[in-house]
Formats: structure tokens, sequence, C-alpha cells
């Protein structure tokens, strides 16, 4: 099992990046004004990783409450490190430092610590419009090359307006298509990773690359619109609760630690004060090897974010074994 700590050393810039990051990903579940909230508890909690996107369309509460936070004195800039995704609309080389510059202005900061491709598939070009549509109905792709994009990510480096540069929902293949192409490699590779999907092959592959390794849907997205009555739900399993009153924690917190415990950054997200506090309490206490592989067990290659409306897309990730 890796050695928990609380931050990773990135590759390349040696950048401390906090293993726990308050997710800002509610779409259908938040209210206009509830993420700006919740950022400020997130940061009082302790909190200090913010994974933000473009298509989320949260940038600006997240901007302002960080803004006023720092303006509070309790916290400033460098104490933060906030992610943020390039969005299939900004695939081309010059605008993908279009769609970083739009995301700095609404986060209200002049460089964020990490940017990623937040997939490898491309949408046509909009401004206005994060899921264009052809005269069919169905979304208007376009066929950017992953290197012109990673070129584009390369260029905001150099320009000052990311420390960092990144990947997300990439699979085997098209990783090693940027790096065969990359002057600056992927520091990290966020992916969908909980109890029902551990993602084991993709995550030893990108390690092996030299990338650092983030999970989103840590706790296998319970509150998902789309949950069906057949789905595998990890944090209600009698395991998961078993190994919970056993070690006098919460489901969340196990799985949590069960992250970490594997040597991943961890993106949690929640709209409620106690549990925000809660998803970060999980440093004082270790799981056993025999628990650790209880958990593992759960694994079904449960994708829960398959982003079935992009399947005939040439760079669909999904089809590719990892």
């Amino acid at each position: 099992m890796a050695k928990v700590t609380k931050k990773v050393s990135l590759p390349i810039s040696g950048d401390q990046m906090p293993v726990m990051a308050y997710g800002t990903w509610t779409v259908f579940l938040s209210k206009p004004g509830e993420v700006y909230s919740c950022v400020k508890v997130a940061i009082e909690a302790g909190y200090r990783h913010f994974d933000c996107a473009w298509v989320y369309d949260n940038e600006q509460e997240v901007g302002q409450a960080i803004r006023d936070k720092i303006e509070e004195g309790v916290v400033n800039r460098h104490d933060l490190f906030i992610t943020t995704k390039i969005w299939d609309t900004y695939h081309s080389r010059e605008r993908v430092k279009v769609n970083l510059m739009k995301s700095l202005a609404k986060l209200q900061t002049s460089y964020v610590d990490l940017a990623l491709v937040h997939w490898p598939v491309s949408f046509q070009d909009s401004d206005t419009d994060n899921f264009p549509k052809g005269p069919d109905g169905e979304i208007a792709f376009a066929d950017h090359d992953l290197l012109d994009t990673w070129k584009g990510m390369e260029d905001c480096v150099n320009a000052g307006l990311t420390r960092n540069i990144g990947i997300s929902n990439f699979n085997s293949q098209q990783i090693q298509r940027v790096l065969d192409g990359a002057s600056i490699n992927p520091c990290n590779i966020q992916i969908e990773v909980n109890p029902t999907m551990t993602n084991e092959k993709l995550i030893n592959f990108a390690r092996s690359k030299g990338m650092t390794v983030s999970s989103y849907a840590p706790l296998g997205a319970p509150g998902r619109p789309w949950k069906q009555s057949t789905d595998p739900c990890a944090i209600e399993d009698p395991v998961v609760t078993g190994i919970a009153k056993k070690n006098g924690r919460t489901p969340a917190q196990v799985m949590l630690r069960w992250h970490l415990q594997r040597g991943l950054c961890v993106c949690v997200k929640s709209l409620h004060a106690d549990r925000i506090h809660e998803n970060l309490d999980v440093f004082d206490f270790e799981l056993s090897t025999e628990e650790m592989a209880q958990i593992t067990g759960l694994n079904r290659d449960f994708r829960l974010y398959t982003e079935a409306f992009t399947s005939q897309h040439p760079e669909y990730p999904f089809n590719a074994e990892f």
C-alpha cells in the first residue's frame, strides 16, 4: 500500500498537489449560489485543492468564494491549488488558450495550478454552446488531433497561464500518443475510480509513464440522477458498511481512505457542510491489508460516466480495454 501523505509532488514542476480536492461538479444538484457557499465552507474546513472545469458552469461562484476568503485573510492564492479543464469545443491549438483565459477570468486568478484536457473527444467550435448540435439534433463532432490540442496546452504553460498540464478520461493508447509527441509530458490524469470501478490497469499504465493519478466519483456518485435500482452501490455494500462500523467511521470515509492508501488523489464533492468536513477527516486511521483487499474485491468494472452520447466519435475513450 502507498504511504498516505496530504500532498503529492507533481513531476516536472515539483509543485505540491493536495491529495484531497473539493470537487465542484454539481450539475443537476445545486441551486444558484450554493457552490459559492460550499467552497467557502470547504476553505474553512481546510481544503486547499479545488477541482473545477469550464463545463461545470460555476467557475464564477468558485472564483468569487476564493476571492472573498482571500480578502478575509483566511488564505492567500499561494495556499491554494486550483485545477480546471479544457472543454470539447476548444480543442484546436489556438482555442485551448481561449478557453483557459475564460476560466481564469471567472476564477479571478492569473493562473491555475493544473489544467487538464477534459475529454479526448472534440466538438464543433462554439463559444455559446457547450454541446453544439448538428441538423440531426445530435452532437456536432469535430476532428481535432489530440496532439494539436496538447500543443495548445503546452502553449498555456509557456504563457504562464497554468503551472502544470494533464489529461482526463484518456485511455492508454491516447496517453501514449500524447507522450510520443509531447514537449511537456502530462503530469496527471483524472479518471473514474471507485470500488466497483477500480481501473487498476489504467492506473498502473499511467504511473508507469510517470504520471500521478486523481480519481473522480470516488464514492460511486450515489446521488447521480441516472442511477438505476440494479446498479452496484459500494457505499451501501455490507463489505464497506461493515468495515466502517469496525473502524468507527462512515462508509464514505472508508472509501476515501481506500483511495488514499492506493496512492490516488481524490476529488470528492458534497453540498452539505457536515459532509464537507467529514470527507476531509480521513488522515488519522488506516485500513488493514485485508480490508483494502475486501473493498477492491467489489470491482465490477462498472463505469458510471460512460459519456455514451460521444460513442460514435473516433476518439471515444472507452472502446479500448483500458
